[in-house]
């Protein structure tokens, strides 16, 4: 649905080019909630702002379903913003409307509904994100929780195809974070919305995206599938992401396996091999000896996935190897 083509996106200070985006490839799938993760500064923002061109690219062609919107004229990009809702990360309610006036304001803006058609979608999307009694009051009566609710309510107004999030979770606690995810998730399955989420968080990607791209100053450096970015990172930065996610202290995890003794490997499970008492019955089998330095499970999306890191010692390691990889378990050698 969504391809940018060599798009970069320069600011200009005191007279000088300042590169906020390098030129830049990716394609996103229709249908799909894409993930765009990184630190603050990297340039994700303003590379979702690009989508909808709130930010217009310095250059590069940019293709939403086979057409170049860069060409757009004033009438044919407003049109095409229709198509397109935000989600922003605080809110950006209008203080002295109601919810249900909130949520109409787009369809008023558009002029091209009637008022019985807005007053309809209105009372429909209140009662998808369970606001139905709370459409009378006002933005400071509401929760956090619930203004995002509104903030998202709003955004699917206009019956959009692609649904961007800027940071819509940061300004949550976890279990409203959550709530709010699992809003998303139902969103993208039922009405088939592609969705593209920005976040600093890697496991609000882990819980809701289906591919991921790990964005460093300006530059994409790592892309791919979830399961396989978030289990088998290849650049620091994403390296640095999964710690984070994990609450790892790389520095202590390296000090302990260099106390550890033996043969370290890294075992990746996923799917129903997760839930197999696969370690005993390898020790059984090859006599090897193990212990268990550090591990996860949890689950990416639907998919549950086990991580975990192992010392062995004694015992016949040749063959526990061959007894990992013929159980479909991804084995890393660490030390």
């Amino acid at each position: 649905m969504i391809v940018f083509d060599q798009v970069h996106k320069s600011y200009t200070v005191a007279g000088r080019a300042i590169p906020a985006l390098h030129p830049t490839d990716m394609t996103i799938k229709t249908g799909e909630v894409f993930g765009i993760v990184g630190h603050s500064g990297a340039g994700k923002s303003t590379l979702v702002r690009l989508i909808n061109l709130l930010e217009p690219p310095t250059g590069g062609r940019i293709l939403i379903d086979g057409e170049d919107i860069t060409r757009y004229s004033a009438n044919e990009l407003r049109a095409f913003r229709r198509k397109v809702g935000m989600i922003f990360q605080h809110f950006n309610l209008l203080s002295s409307k109601t919810v249900q006036e909130n949520i109409a304001f787009p369809m008023k803006l558009a002029g091209i509904y009637s008022k019985a058609e807005i007053r309809d979608r209105v009372s429909e999307l209140l009662a998808r994100v369970s606001l139905t009694d709370h459409a009378d009051k006002y933005p400071s009566q509401l929760s956090g929780g619930q203004k995002q609710r509104v903030g998202i309510a709003r955004a699917l107004a206009c019956r959009p195809t692609i649904l961007l999030c800027d940071e819509a979770t940061s300004a949550l606690d976890p279990q409203t974070t959550q709530s709010v995810l699992s809003l998303l998730a139902d969103i993208n399955r039922e009405l088939g919305l592609t969705i593209v989420l920005i976040t600093h968080e890697m496991d609000v990607v882990r819980r809701v995206c289906d591919r991921v791209a790990v964005m460093d100053a300006g530059n994409v450096v790592e892309m791919g599938p979830v399961s396989e970015v978030f289990l088998h990172p290849s650049h620091p930065t994403t390296r640095d992401f999964v710690f984070e996610s994990e609450n790892v202290d790389a520095g202590e995890l390296a000090a302990d396996l260099q106390k550890a003794n033996g043969r370290i490997l890294r075992l990746t499970f996923k799917g129903d091999a997760t839930y197999q008492p696969l370690l005993g019955s390898v020790a059984r089998a090859s006599g090897v000896d193990f212990s268990i330095l550090s591990g996860r499970i949890d689950h990416i999306k639907d998919i549950p996935y086990g991580q975990l890191t192992l010392s062995l010692v004694g015992g016949d390691l040749d063959l526990a190897m061959k007894a990992f990889d013929a159980a479909d378990v991804h084995v890393e050698v660490v030390r």
